[in-house]
């Protein structure tokens, strides 16, 4: 970080709670300790208006041209391909062709199927969000979490977490949720903004999710959308996040699954209460 003469932070396309709040948590970071250097916040696609309460969200840049002497950090992305920039900069994702373009790249990451495809991969499958591992970080570099930076943070914990719901909800979890508290994190504006502010497209998109749902006799509870469901209740394709959770509430089920059809192509959001279900090794199948 010292050595780099430019950073730029990536987070992944169609960006969640945790890839907003690590991506703008470790760049307001980097803009306190450098404010010499130049900072980028990237991400391929804009912000869902839910998480316009993020400081600096507005400031968030959609290309990239890299640079010799850059630092290029990607947050929360698991696969290359997830951050839409694959195709046109490969060489970012390749540690031996970035070094030799004279890059240097780290990875910030807490899924289990990930690729370690940067120079320095801090990869902790045991996360429950890439926002603890970016705190775990800033601690040990003796970084200042700011107000601001700790309600970044805070929102990628409890967006991955469900909003300390899910199973992935540990120990570790309330500790690190706890440091932001103290820290000042408004956690009043992060539930209200994120958990309980709907827009009536979002409604009527997971309305018609609900109505789709169907059993299957492996156990699982199957919805799927269309680009036809999206047309008709105007909400975009990052309205659907949360309506797996409700649809994972159904009694008995082993896993939930919706799928959702987006520009000719399909995605598929897996979720489980279960132990014995591994839907990871699912998705990759």
């Amino acid at each position: 970080m010292e050595e780099a003469t430019r950073i730029a932070c990536m987070c992944h396309a169609n960006p969640d709670g945790d890839a907003l709040g690590s991506m703008l948590g470790i760049s307001l970071l980097l803009r306190d300790r450098f404010p010499e250097k130049v900072i980028l916040s990237l991400c391929k696609d804009p912000a869902p208006p839910s998480f316009s309460y993020l400081r600096d969200v507005r400031e968030i840049q959609h290309e990239y041209t890299p640079q010799f002497g850059d630092l290029f950090i990607s947050l929360d992305s698991g696969d290359a391909k997830q951050t839409g920039f694959l195709e046109s900069h490969p060489q970012l994702f390749d540690a031996t062709k970035a070094k030799e373009a004279g890059i240097m790249t780290m990875k910030i990451d807490h899924h289990i199927t990930g690729e370690k495809f940067a120079e320095m991969n801090f990869v902790d499958t045991e996360a429950a969000s890439s926002c603890e591992i970016v705190v775990d970080i800033a601690d040990s570099l003796n970084f200042t979490i700011t107000a601001p930076i700790a309600s970044c943070l805070l929102t990628g914990i409890y967006t991955d977490t469900g909003s300390m719901m899910h199973s992935n909800t540990s120990e570790r979890v309330y500790r690190t949720a706890a440091r932001l508290f103290r820290a000042g994190a408004d956690q009043e504006t992060i539930i209200k903004q994120v958990f309980r502010t709907s827009k009536v497209s979002t409604l009527r998109l997971w309305g018609r999710t609900l109505e789709k749902i169907s059993l299957s006799e492996e156990g699982g509870a199957v919805s799927a959308i269309t680009a036809g469901d999206f047309r008709a209740t105007g909400a975009d394709f990052s309205e659907l996040a949360g309506a797996i959770d409700y649809v994972n509430s159904i009694p008995g089920m082993r896993f939930s699954l919706i799928l959702s059809e987006r520009n000719g192509k399909v995605k598929g959001s897996l979720r489980t209460l279960r132990d014995d279900v591994d839907v990871a090794a699912m998705a990759k199948k």
